[in-house]
């Protein structure tokens, strides 16, 4: 079977929701996309957003305050959005890593291991009644001796301490109210499947990996789940030795990738996609191949990726950067990227404008 980059790429698109875009609801985005990264808020909401025909802005928090997604900390302790369902096995993996019984953990936060079941049941009851806002769970913590000399430490917005407690099953976080973070007990969120075992978890998440952002290297998954989510490597090589059955190793341009057998004829058959999008920064697109992925962000322009632009893409890859200014959509389109698809741009902001319901003027610049 012959594949090429250029096929890969357009079948990862459609897979992505991004050609054609989607037309289900912020829930079947984010389960196909798997973790979707929640901050900074107007990034996520055009992240689920440009895959949905009639996508609008705010659509994603107002799936949060339904219940239809959880936010959690997830892939290198920062927020994400999932669906309930599926949210419990990347945590199970997160988990494992077991940081909150580090030693450094124990002198910073005066929790010993044999503490947590303890602190984890007062925090689920103190979310029982329903979500809270941080200083309500601040005011909890210090209303007994235990605990109280880290009511300042969560009032002040150090989260590290609780992203054990989302790890774990116990506290997710629900939207912003008065201009202060809230937490709920994810046992309360309808579809949430819980914390499964962990050699249930890693298979599921790389086959879901796969399914979405394939075809990839071997290396890249370890890169992806280990950095990621703090998995062992012995951890993730037993996983991908059990999905052995389920994954082909194929051969595109030189590079020796896997793919899941399920998605084998569909890859052979898809044609190179020509679509023009405008992604936000740190999208899921180039994050969970990763910047140094020179098929989707050139070398030249990794530094503009890394440092959270929002994007132009291109037949998949990184052609050019974009910033709204007010009413004008300011596009730079890299001169190494070849000629400017002028009508694609063209639509795209008007996609966009609708989105984010307001008008924009294009301007375009090569550079």
């Amino acid at each position: 079977m012959a594949v090429t980059w250029a096929k890969a790429l357009s079948w990862r698109s459609r897979r992505h929701l991004l050609d054609p875009v989607g037309t289900g609801s912020v829930a079947d985005v984010v389960r196909r996309l798997g973790p979707v990264p929640a901050w900074p808020d107007a990034a996520a909401e055009l992240a689920i957003g440009t895959r949905r025909t009639d996508g609008r802005s705010g659509d994603a928090t107002r799936a949060l305050a339904a219940g239809n997604v959880v936010k959690v900390f997830a892939f290198r302790g920062a927020t994400h959005l999932m669906t309930p369902r599926d949210a419990g096995a990347y945590l199970a993996v997160r988990a494992s890593s077991r940081m909150w019984e580090l030693p450094s953990w124990e002198r910073y936060y005066g929790l010993a291991p044999s503490d947590w079941p303890r602190f984890r049941e007062y925090v689920r009851q103190a979310l029982a009644e329903g979500p809270i806002k941080r200083s309500e769970l601040a005011a909890a913590l210090g209303r007994i001796s235990r605990y109280r000399h880290l009511r300042s430490i969560v009032a002040e917005g150090n989260d590290t301490l609780l992203k054990p407690l989302t790890w774990q099953g116990d506290l997710g976080l629900g939207p912003v109210l008065d201009g202060e973070a809230t937490f709920l007990s994810l046992d309360s969120v309808r579809g949430w499947a819980g914390i499964p075992d962990l050699d249930e978890a890693g298979p599921a998440v790389i086959a879901a990996y796969f399914s979405t952002h394939g075809p990839a290297t071997p290396d890249r998954v370890h890169d992806w789940f280990g950095k990621g989510l703090g998995a062992k490597r012995q951890d993730v090589t037993r996983w991908l030795s059990q999905l052995d059955e389920r994954l082909e190793a194929v051969t595109i341009a030189g590079d020796l990738v896997l793919v899941l057998c399920e998605d084998l004829d569909d890859l052979g058959t898809t044609t190179p996609s020509t679509a023009v999008r405008l992604l936000p920064g740190r999208d899921p697109w180039v994050m969970a191949p990763g910047t140094s992925d020179t098929r989707i962000v050139p070398p030249a322009h990794r530094e503009a990726v890394s440092w959270s632009a929002n994007l132009v893409i291109s037949r998949g890859v990184v052609a050019g950067t974009w910033k709204v200014r007010g009413e004008r959509l300011d596009i730079t389109w890299f001169s190494d990227s070849g000629r400017v698809p002028s009508t694609a741009l063209d639509q795209e902001a008007m996609a966009l404008a609708r989105f984010l319901d307001r008008r924009l003027e294009v301007a375009v610049e090569v550079g």
